[in-house]
């Protein structure tokens, strides 16, 4: 949060810089607890990855039930995730995202109670249900508070609590996976999916005390700057043409195009979510500990990349070219992963270079859909862009279980995906419309 700089004073924001000045305040009061939240969000989703040996050691599940049962995660989330929305839309952000928070939280927990394929499935459809509609729901809520200029940087600190779930997660999990085997009569991954659920409980009752639905509601800003923030947030929105509803959304020009990019970005990002781990051991590392160390570089490198893009997008404007040229990234970290899997220095740097394009593509991609939809249109349209998204993460665990179970090896399935990322730069260059070629109002 350094990059958010020192707190505004009360006063009326009539120039860049006091514009700026209120934009930190702001950032400053909402985003620790909402990068938390986050953060466990997305740990929610990768810790299956770290589970993976022990949880299919003790229930002697194979690579295909385990890429079925990480899939069905996405499938109960994807059911859900519009309707989610639209209720969020209907009864306030705050209230919605702190009951997502407390189901999921309960859910997840309830994974130490696992013992069949069967019951394995159907808790992590549960997980993947109770989640639904958390990150398109954060989104919209941060258009509620910050105007379109402002995006691109704090989209970036949104999705950077993402690459520190991975950059601590990482590693926490292969400590608890290595030392808490045991303690009071628990496996491992039992007590991992413990401590990644019961603090979702404990964080969605301070979502519903700190946050607040309007800027309107905000007893901390002064009548002046809740003006001129609301005048600026209601003032683009007003320029907008399409995508006030949900139906005017999905009829917007080049809409459903932004569900089919995120969707190739979901498949490479589950890609790497799910398998890394399992290409690092592959390659001959056998510690969990190390395992979990190595599997954090590329979220490093992804932090590293998503705020420096956030920073540049915003300074210029354009948000397309540098989605396409993050994907590209991503494109030679997995065609390098594939070459180099039995070598650990050299598949570790292809994570890394993997990581940087995977991890920063997904926030700045996040700058493109509030350019076309506005109200009820951004909460369920966002929604439907993610939903569409994360089919991307019922395609690719499946699909590489199943290659890595046909062939023996995961090579054939990292060369697929790197293919769908550079289809997915080629879209971001050629294949979307005048609106979101153009670039935005940049402030410095």
């Amino acid at each position: 949060m350094s990059d958010l700089g020192a707190v505004a004073a009360d006063k009326p924001a009539t120039s860049i810089q006091d514009a700026a000045a209120l934009i930190r305040k702001v950032a400053w009061r909402l985003m620790p607890l909402i990068m938390v939240c986050y953060l466990f969000a997305f740990f929610d989703r990768i810790n299956i990855s770290f589970a993976k040996f022990q949880l299919q050691s003790d229930l002697g599940f194979s690579n295909t039930a385990y890429g079925l049962g990480a899939s069905l995660f996405v499938v109960g989330y994807v059911i859900f995730e519009v309707p989610s929305n639209l209720l969020l839309f209907k009864v306030g952000a705050r209230r919605w995202i702190a009951r997502i928070m407390i189901s999921w939280g309960l859910a997840t927990a309830a994974m130490v109670f696992v013992h069949t394929e069967w019951q394995f499935y159907g808790l992590r459809f549960v997980i993947g249900a109770m989640e639904a509609g958390f990150a398109p729901g954060v989104l919209y809520y941060l258009t509620l508070w910050f105007p379109a200029s402002f995006r691109g940087r704090i989209t970036s600190l949104l999705f950077l609590a993402s690459a520190f779930s991975g950059l601590i997660g990482a590693p926490l999990s292969g400590l608890v996976l290595g030392n808490m085997d045991g303690v009071l009569g628990m496996r491992g991954w039992h007590w991992l999916f413990l401590l990644g659920g019961l603090p979702c409980i404990v964080l969605g009752l301070l979502v519903l005390k700190v946050l607040k639905d309007r800027v309107e509601d905000a007893g901390w800003l002064t009548p002046q700057e809740k003006h001129y923030l609301s005048s600026q947030i209601d003032g683009q929105t007003q320029q907008k043409h399409h995508g006030q509803s949900f139906g005017e959304a999905i009829r917007t020009p080049g809409f459903l195009t932004l569900g089919l990019v995120y969707f190739l970005i979901q498949v490479a990002s589950y890609g790497l979510n799910f398998w890394a781990p399992q290409l690092i051991r592959s390659a001959g590392t056998e510690n969990p500990t190390i395992i979990g160390l190595l599997t954090a570089i590329p979220y490093i490198c992804g932090a590293v990349c998503m705020v420096v893009v956030g920073r540049l997008s915003d300074a210029t404007g354009e948000r397309r070219k540098f989605v396409a040229g993050l994907l590209l990234m991503a494109t030679v970290g997995f065609f390098a992963a594939g070459i180099f899997d039995k070598q650990t220095v050299f598949l570790v740097i292809a994570l890394a270079v993997m990581g940087a394009g995977v991890v920063a593509s997904i926030p700045a991609f996040w700058a493109l859909p509030p350019k076309l939809v506005s109200g009820a249109g951004a909460a369920g349209g966002l929604a439907l862009i993610n939903t569409l998204g994360q089919l991307g993460g019922i395609v690719s665990p499946v699909m590489v279980g199943r290659i890595r179970d046909v062939t023996g090896s995961t090579t054939p399935a990292l060369y697929v995906i790197g293919c769908m990322s550079l289809v997915c730069a080629a879209i971001m260059m050629f294949g979307l419309p005048e609106a979101l070629r153009k670039k935005d109002q940049t402030t410095r």
